[in-house]
């Protein structure tokens, strides 16, 4: 890695984290979540760092995922390096979740997947008119991770359920509303809010309250019914049917969305946000993501999708099974299956 990609350092009492790999959208590596680690690891026992702010270099946005092509590449050989790259990754976020100071993360721009696995921890969340929030990941064969399975069913109502299946994009108004994001900031502000987070290191939250603003109306709200009613099912079929029930224009608008992604990954995706809601703690959640993310990732559907939408970009894959009816209940069943002890994941000490 070069060393530009991540900068770390402390200014006045902040412990600062800089995404800086602007052509590939700040998307994360192993090297980078481990650089990370160590900077977090030193600052957690610092006295001099009073919280930490995590953002990027760079105007294309704030993270865009994971190291996506090198999975796949892993995963169709011996998933070592994926695997890897995902204990990593869950480390980092569990890390951030449990950390003992606060921390702000500002998301101006793009963030999705592993973006989002290192901003939801954070203690403060400032969005802006760039902010474009998505999980994807069932539009490549994969389903919501770093953190999906415990963030997305403690959303209100069943909107996590909607945002893991459809992999809806959603801006600033959208995400502060739903708790995604806890303030809005217009961008040309973001220069003078990280000036005061260094002048007062110590209370980030009250820094960015003195400099949130009004996103403006959600343009969800008008179909926060239709959500919790239509994606309130315990199985995609029933959802499917529901969806078609009820016939309107935005609701056959999320089935044509939903008919376009890998009817596998729906299944793991649900099953998973179910699971989530349940979990005892975040640990026990990544630990669950750990075995699910290092199987997966040489699957069919996960080589076709990574080829379809990244490789070849016709954007046109070809799943398998292409029915949701034809997705075996044991090939979840093996997907979610616990690791063995001296294979699980663990956090951090």
């Amino acid at each position: 890695m070069s060393e530009a990609e991540l900068i770390t350092r402390v200014e006045n009492g902040v412990g600062r984290i800089t995404l800086n790999r602007p052509k590939a959208i700040h998307a994360l590596n192993r090297t980078m979540c481990e650089t990370m680690i160590a900077a977090l690891l030193a600052w957690r026992t610092d006295a001099t760092v009073q919280s930490v702010l995590i953002d990027h270099a760079g105007e294309r946005g704030f993270c865009a995922g994971g190291d996506i092509r090198m999975i796949a590449e892993s995963g169709a050989g011996d998933g070592v390096q994926a695997k890897a790259f995902f204990l990593a990754e869950y480390r980092l976020n569990a890390l951030l979740f449990g950390y003992p100071k606060p921390i702000t993360a500002i998301v101006d721009g793009v963030v999705m997947g592993g973006g989002v696995g290192i901003s939801e921890p954070a203690a403060v969340r400032i969005a802006t008119e760039r902010t474009t929030y998505a999980m994807p990941e069932t539009g490549i064969g994969l389903y919501p991770e770093v953190g999906g399975g415990w963030f997305l069913p403690r959303l209100p109502g069943q909107t996590g359920v909607w945002i893991g299946l459809t992999g809806a994009r959603l801006k600033a108004a959208d995400t502060v509303a739903l708790g995604i994001h806890t303030h809005f900031t217009p961008s040309e502000g973001v220069e003078a809010l990280k000036a005061d987070l260094l002048a007062a290191p110590g209370d980030p939250a009250a820094v960015a309250a003195r400099h949130a603003k009004d996103a403006g109306p959600a343009p969800l709200a008008p179909h926060r019914a239709a959500i919790d009613r239509l994606f309130a099912f315990d199985t995609v079929e029933e959802i499917f049917t529901a969806l078609e029930a009820d016939g309107s224009d935005w609701a056959l608008t999320q089935l044509a969305t939903l008919k376009t992604k890998s009817p596998t990954s729906l299944k793991v995706t649900l099953r998973h946000i179910r699971q989530g809601a349940k979990a005892a703690s975040f640990s026990d959640n990544m630990a669950v993501e750990y075995a699910i993310s290092g199987r997966i990732g040489g699957t069919h559907d996960f080589q076709e999708g990574v080829r379809a939408v990244i490789v070849d970009k016709d954007n046109a894959p070809r799943w398998s099974p292409a029915d949701l009816a034809d997705v075996q209940n044991s090939t979840l069943d093996a997907l979610f299956a616990p690791l063995p002890d001296n294979e699980k994941w663990t956090p951090l000490p």
